[in-house]
């Protein structure tokens, strides 16, 4: 006999790719098209998430000659997993022993699942490990074995590239000489610094660096881009270190050295960082490598982080800039036309200035200038000091005619 099930899917509202974060409502709806009315015991739905990593651990090395890899002693299994998502939710269930009639046709069940709010780690599949999220619905009839539909579940955990650590500059040097002892030519010296730590997909990385090349060889310089995984499992660590993107610069001479002011290197689509699992971490470097015949290669390695909120564009200067805003030091407008000066009397009262309004008349100073200048200069000082100010006016009261001077 036919089934009479013809069709069992699973769609989602947001089935454009973009992806899910902490907290947010994955909606979508149950598919099940019948050719025959059909009497079901209910329709789940699960919704699960994991990290699985692992790798064949050979610490010792194996004997020539051995063919039975999975046999032998030499090589060992390392794995870890991590569960992070685990939700279920009833969507139809029978009530009674009868079951629950649905008629032939098309039907949809809409369903939703909120996600938890603590942070998720984000979807991955690497080299000896991965993240994955999926959701299932299993159908539940009786007399028939259970029948499900699973799909992927797209999680991305955000990182934010304008935090105040992702926005500071980060630069590094390196020096290499070439040869040794009496065949030693001189060193290469290599500068390089990136406006910021953080960037995101699609973004253009400018480069910074100063290449100095004073030995008696042609070097020739380039950036890369590496993704660093890192996976950790029965207390061992691996990493599998692979480029992503790079950029060549142009051969520099004996004697000479080059500037790169800016020069660009874009971030292809690749995923976010991964900082919030203990067995599993996805870093990444931004590399100048200065290749030199002949010797090993000149290298220095600055860490960036790729995140998934894009660059405002302020960067570590404005940021101090902000960060007076919000310490008070700094206005938020100024004013549209200049302010007359306060008063005399708002500043000095009379009895500031009766205070320290001198005693000493002018024809004392006359006779004994010596004397009263160690004594009352201060007092004299202060006489001056709160004087009242002319009074305020816009208008200039000695004006002076404007000449304009030419340069031959």
């Amino acid at each position: 006999m036919a089934d009479k099930v013809k069709m069992l899917g699973l769609l989602f509202d947001n089935d454009q790719g973009n992806g899910y974060s902490s907290g947010q409502l994955v909606s979508g709806h149950v598919l099940i098209e019948l050719s025959a009315p059909t009497i079901i015991r209910a329709i789940r739905l699960f919704a699960t998430g994991c990290c699985r990593v692992g790798w064949i651990d050979g610490s010792r090395s194996q004997p020539a000659g051995a063919l039975n890899i999975v046999a032998s002693p030499f090589l060992s299994h390392c794995g870890e997993e991590r569960e992070y998502l685990c939700l279920s939710k009833t969507l139809l269930e029978a009530t009674g022993n009868e079951g629950l009639s649905l008629e032939a046709g098309r039907h949809e069940i809409p369903f939703e699942l909120e996600l938890p709010q603590r942070p998720l780690v984000s979807s991955f599949t690497g080299k000896h490990g991965s993240v994955c999220y999926s959701v299932k619905a299993v159908l539940q009839r009786p007399l028939h074995h259970d029948q499900h539909v699973c799909r992927e579940l797209l999680i991305i955990s955000h990182v934010d590239v304008n935090s105040p650590e992702l926005v500071c500059p980060v630069s590094e040097s390196n020096e290499k000489m070439i040869g040794c002892w009496i065949f030693a030519s001189g060193p290469v010296s290599l500068n390089v610094n990136i406006e910021r730590k953080g960037y995101s997909n699609g973004e253009s990385i400018p480069i910074h660096a100063e290449i100095e090349n004073c030995s008696s060889r042609l070097v020739m310089p380039k950036a890369v881009i590496y993704q660093i995984q890192i996976y950790k499992a029965r207390g061992k660590t691996i990493r599998y270190k692979q480029v992503v993107a790079s950029v060549r610069g142009n051969h520099i001479p004996s004697g000479c050295a080059v500037t790169w002011n800016g020069k660009t290197l874009k971030i292809p689509p690749v995923s976010p960082s991964i900082l919030n699992s203990d067995i599993l971490r996805v870093e990444y470097s931004l590399a100048v490598i200065v290749q030199i015949p002949g010797a090993r290669k000149l290298n220095v390695e600055l860490p960036v982080v790729i995140g998934t909120t894009p660059y405002s564009g302020f960067g570590s200067r404005s940021l101090s800039v902000i960060s007076g805003f919000s310490t008070g030091w700094l206005p938020f407008t100024l004013p549209d036309t200049p302010e007359a000066p306060p008063n005399y009397a708002d500043v000095v009262s009379e009895e500031e200035f009766d205070q320290h309004h001198p005693t000493v008349s002018p024809s004392q100073w006359s006779h004994e200038p010596e004397r009263q200048l160690g004594s009352q200069a201060f007092a004299y000082i202060q006489e001056f000091r709160f004087q009242p100010p002319p009074l305020y006016s816009e208008v200039d009261p000695n004006p002076v005619e404007r000449q304009s001077v030419f340069c031959l």
